[in-house]
């Protein structure tokens, strides 16, 4: 078997999300119906991680096998042929037959933007924050630092019995002033379901009441969903880079 990595771009905008569901478009069924196009084979393509409906990639991972040895250059081509405009494949190469793109990644990294000017250019992947909220970021990366380490991330993420472990470990997290677009960085581990949109929308209430580092801990010390304030628009949010 040859196993090959695929590095993916997509605008989540049509889709609901990265994972194969029933009834509904999602960026793994269009690349893995086009692979099989060309393969004529039934593919597995294992990705990175998940991410939710609407949201973006930059930098998603995936890997398949395949019995046939591919040309990289003429695969990748008719595959970008086949996919829609949405998704693009910028990237490829044959791995170690070992290789898992999901349990060989030590972190994961996403970009969350805000426009600060309403614009049509910014409405599909910015999140329009006016700047009549004035936001103190300097104080909001300060107290946004409180999150770095292993934590329980259950009140920042969507409740999911199914898992049981629910911490992750947050090894960079900083926030940067635009004067149109501000940008949100985060980097861990592992992330949970609306993991980061939360984290987002906690911090932004967190710094527009004036709330410090105290307010956040006692969020997390009650893992519970409704301690943490509301999540904000998928519409922002990208996943950055996995790293392995």
């Amino acid at each position: 078997m040859y196993n090959y990595i695929i590095d993916i771009q997509y605008d989540g905008t049509n889709y609901a999300g990265w994972q194969i569901q029933r009834n509904a478009p999602t960026v793994q069924q269009k690349i893995v119906d086009a692979i099989e196009v060309i393969t004529k084979e039934k593919i597995n393509l294992i990705g990175s991680g998940r991410t939710d409906s609407g949201v973006h990639a930059l930098g998603q991972v995936a890997n398949f096998r395949t019995e046939i040895e591919i040309d990289i250059y003429k695969f990748q081509y008719s595959l970008n042929s086949i996919l829609p405009e949405d998704i693009s494949v910028v990237k490829m190469k044959q791995a170690d037959e070992k290789f898992h793109s999901r349990f060989d990644a030590r972190s994961r990294s996403y970009l969350y933007l805000f426009n600060h000017n309403k614009s049509p250019f910014y409405y599909k992947y910015a999140y329009y924050y006016p700047p009549v909220t004035k936001i103190n970021f300097k104080e909001l990366n300060r107290i946004s630092q409180s999150l770095l380490g292993v934590h329980d991330f259950s009140s920042l993420s969507k409740k999911n019995d199914e898992i049981d472990d629910k911490t992750c470990d947050i090894s960079e997290i900083w926030w940067r002033k635009g004067k149109d677009i501000s940008t949100f960085y985060i980097t861990a581990n592992r992330f949970l379901h609306g993991m980061v949109r939360t984290i987002v929308g906690t911090l932004l209430h967190a710094a527009e009441n004036n709330f410090d580092e105290k307010y956040l801990m006692e969020v997390l010390d009650q893992k519970n969903r409704e301690a943490a304030a509301e999540s904000i628009p998928a519409k922002g949010l990208f996943l950055f880079k996995v790293r392995y």
